[in-house]
């Protein structure tokens, strides 16, 4: 089956009535099987599920436990330029929005990278633009040689590449890829990304396919929840990865939950902020949360600095399995710029300090370190 093939057999219309349609029985059905199919995905995502969180809640907790037992990883994304191409209607560094363009330099690179191993980081995610010309492969390959000896996990989001391109980089030390495809609605990604190679959504949507082909250990996927119906996209985004997995069946999965956060935008020398309507409640997240967890054991589920400091407490121990602390979405925002404007605004501003006392209170462990290099020959 083919990227082209897994998408086709779903109808965006058809599964949003289907969603909405729903019955209380169908979602008590889903709840009481072991091996839950996509039709059982929806059941737990639609409306009629939400008299059920409860035990989808209690369910999720224990699977959870299962299979990761009480620990949290925690990971630092290290933005390296707000440089793009794109025009996003949602994304400070949209190339209409006039900001100032920062890339770093090899030694603000470093400058950053001691400062988040003086929080104690052991996992970065790299953020950057979309631009090919500024940061492209051969950026993102000398980023990966000064940081590899540092760090033992190195996550990357930046824009799609090519299977050769990914190849290189994870030669490097490259470990895991976050690829979103925003929305899953292609009339609405039009809308919403006008201009730049951003707004190819074949192309994006066969990435995982040229990370699979690529060999990546692990990848993560996720829509923007708020520039669509949230259900829909979210079953797309579960069918999405159940092909993957039955596909490149050696590679690990992750799952994110990025809701829609304000934006300041740079027009005739004065900073505005843009605010989006939220697109769900957190009650929705929270089964939104449970629901994949239901339907999947083994993903992993992030939650990012996007959420409130109470959100995160709460659904700590609902299937959440690693989280951001003391992000900074900007380049050079940890020691080397840190008032430049940043690509969305973060909620949770707590310290990993800080974070790390929460979850130990909570009776779950804090992990910096879970995967090695060394561990790749084995």
């Amino acid at each position: 089956m083919s990227t082209t093939t897994w998408f086709d057999a779903h109808d965006w219309n058809t599964v949003q009535r289907d969603i909405q349609a729903v019955t209380p029985r169908q979602v008590e059905r889903a709840l009481g099987n072991t091996r839950r199919t996509l039709d059982d995905f929806k059941a737990l995502i639609s409306p009629a599920a939400q008299a059920y969180l409860e035990p989808m809640a209690r369910l999720s907790h224990e699977l959870t436990q299962k299979r990761f037992g009480k620990t949290i990883q925690l990971y630092a994304p290290l933005y390296l330029s707000n440089e793009c191409q794109n025009i996003c209607t949602y994304c400070a560094f949209s190339l209409d929005n006039k900001i100032v363009r920062k890339t770093l330099t090899d030694a603000e690179i470093g400058r950053e990278a001691a400062a988040l191993k003086q929080l104690g980081y052991e996992h970065v995610l790299l953020v950057t633009g979309e631009a090919n010309q500024t940061v492209g492969v051969p950026y993102l390959r000398n980023a990966i040689r000064l940081l590899q000896p540092h760090f033992a996990h190195i996550s990357m989001e930046v824009q799609p590449l090519d299977q050769p391109e990914y190849e290189e980089l994870i030669a490097e030390g490259l470990n895991t890829v976050l690829v979103y495809q925003e929305t899953y609605h292609q009339e609405t990604y039009k809308n919403h990304h006008p201009k730049g190679k951003k707004s190819n959504f074949a192309y994006r949507l066969d990435t995982p396919d040229r990370l699979g082909r690529a060999g990546v250990h692990k990848m993560g996927l996720g829509a923007l929840l708020g520039l669509e119906d949230w259900r829909t996209d979210s079953f797309f985004t579960a069918a999405h990865l159940h092909y993957l997995e039955r596909t490149y069946w050696q590679t690990k999965y992750s799952i994110s939950f990025p809701r829609l956060r304000p934006i300041d935008l740079l027009q005739n020398d004065t900073i505005t902020s843009k605010s989006f309507e939220r697109c769900m409640s957190d009650r929705d997240l929270v089964q939104l949360i449970c629901a994949y967890r239901l339907f999947n054991e083994e993903v992993e589920l992030s939650l990012s600095t996007r959420e409130t400091p109470r959100f995160r407490d709460h659904v700590l121990k609902l299937g959440v399995t690693s989280l951001s602390a003391g992000s900074k979405t900007n380049p050079g925002g940890y020691a080397v710029e840190p008032q430049s404007l940043e690509q969305f605004a973060i909620s949770d501003e707590r310290s990993p300090a800080e974070m790390v006392d929460v979850i130990c209170k909570q009776g779950y462990q804090p992990v910096w370190k879970d995967w090695d290099k060394t561990l790749a020959a084995v």
